[in-house]
């Protein structure tokens, strides 16, 4: 990393332009990021909003009507669009880019916004993109920050170095197919995993902070992760599913694994059960070491509830979905350790709530023997499979409008709690980010 020196970076400040166009929540984060520490930063979003979008920011940064008018000013610019709409966007304003300006964008796959600078940008144009991967409503400092220089001086790449250190986030260099490989690799299951299961509490009617069966630390973890996800927008998960070939393959490979190791379990085929998740164990866990750190641990997720029962002793559960997580990993030859340095908070939750069931001693084996013989949560787990082949299909067709109308209505379901949940989540995030810490 070349980041400049203070003197430097000031001196830069004097002299460039930073140009956000689309003003949704990571590109209203990054111009009130910049601005602050004394970058010019121009932004739009949509013309229709301009005026709304001046008299609410226009005192933080100077907001302009739209994207040509950004373009045509900006020594960088950033495309903070939806992945769905990158090409149309950029064919709109590219031509007005700036002569000798770097371009790049937050989209969660690289690929179609490669394709759309290649085809739409002028050749003058040099080309790095980066992606935070983390939400808005999570701390930069010390997230994974993905810079891919695709088409750009050593210059260049100083000056993109240089505006995002304000973020104090852990720059990674990939290529743009490295980057999708491995966003793919930590995000497609997790949000596939989650969002199944939002959508089969919502068929099931429930709401599983009101359940008694609902307890304990995994629980709470699934719970607050799942209500997470539903609390953003939809085109934060639409674009990494439906963009990313790869990401296609994992999501069909989790639905896979959630319908075969259920139906193991109702034709209590537990010898075939046991000697599948074993295997699955042995390939995505096998490496680690006797004194390996677990992340988390029951009793310690148990401080995150948004349950109103008291914690009390942990509920017998075939843990379906954490169980065909591990075994999709395995399935495609996944070692999710591998990707650890640019993960996102939620996978190293959902790393740590994996790594838990499947490396403390006994517990794995007590879900497996509850997954045959006790049928408590077997309609829980009917409406999980239902629901993750349900996402599965969403996914497979590339259909944005019925993606957003699937997750909106789960959405609105839980919406009463997501103010709650957010703040138990960031909380619990904070936690597991200070252990990822300690643990290195």
């Amino acid at each position: 990393m070349t980041i400049g020196t203070p003197e430097e970076i000031k001196q830069l400040q004097k002299t460039k332009t930073i140009g956000i166009i689309g003003l949704g929540d990571m590109g209203l984060l990054y111009a009130q990021r910049f601005s602050e520490v004394g970058w010019h930063v121009v932004g739009c979003d949509r013309e229709e909003s301009y005026n709304q979008f001046k008299q609410s920011y226009g005192s933080q940064f100077e907001v302009m009507k739209n994207g040509h008018y950004v373009s045509r000013l900006s020594d960088y610019i950033i495309y903070s669009v939806e992945a769905e709409n990158i090409d149309k966007i950029v064919a709109t304003y590219g031509a007005s880019t700036k002569v000798g300006a770097i371009v790049g964008g937050q989209t969660s796959c690289k690929s179609p916004e490669i394709a759309a600078f290649e085809k739409h940008l002028p050749q003058d144009v040099e080309i790095i993109t980066v992606h935070s991967l983390h939400g808005p409503n999570v701390s930069t400092i010390g997230q994974p920050l993905v810079i891919i220089n695709y088409r750009g001086s050593d210059e260049s790449l100083k000056l993109v170095e240089s505006l995002m250190s304000c973020l104090q986030s852990k720059h990674v260099y990939l290529t743009y197919q490295e980057h999708d490989r491995i966003t793919a690799d930590t995000q497609a299951v997790t949000h596939a995993a989650f969002l199944s299961m939002g959508l089969a509490w919502r068929n099931c009617h429930q709401y599983p902070w009101e359940a008694p069966k609902w307890t304990g630390g995994l629980e709470n973890a699934k719970i607050n992760i799942s209500l997470r996800i539903y609390s953003n927008k939809y085109h934060v998960y639409a674009g990494v599913a439906i963009t990313n070939p790869s990401a296609h393959a994992q999501i069909t490979q989790y639905a896979k694994s959630c319908e075969e190791i259920f139906t193991l379990m109702i034709q209590s085929r537990k010898h075939e059960l046991i000697e599948r998740i074993m295997k699955a164990k042995q390939k995505v866990f096998g490496h680690l070491k006797k004194d390996h750190r677990l992340l988390l641990d029951d009793d310690l997720l148990e401080q995150y509830s948004l349950s109103n029962y008291p914690p009390g002793k942990r509920q017998p559960n075939s843990q379906l979905s954490l169980l065909a997580i591990v075994d999709s990993w395995s399935s495609l030859g996944i070692v999710p350790y591998d990707h650890i340095i640019c993960s996102t908070p939620l996978f190293r939750i959902l790393l740590g709530v994996t790594e838990y069931l499947f490396c403390t001693s006994g517990l794995l084996e007590d879900c497996l023997e509850v997954a045959v013989d006790n049928t408590d949560f077997r309609q829980d787990d009917l409406n999980f499979v239902l629901a993750a082949k349900e996402w599965s299909s969403t996914v497979s067709y590339g259909d944005y409008n019925l993606y957003r109308i699937r997750f909106e209505k789960t959405q609105k379901y839980f919406e009463h709690m997501f103010p709650e949940a957010n703040k138990v989540g960031n909380e619990m995030i904070r936690m597991i980010l200070k252990r990822v810490k300690d643990r290195e």
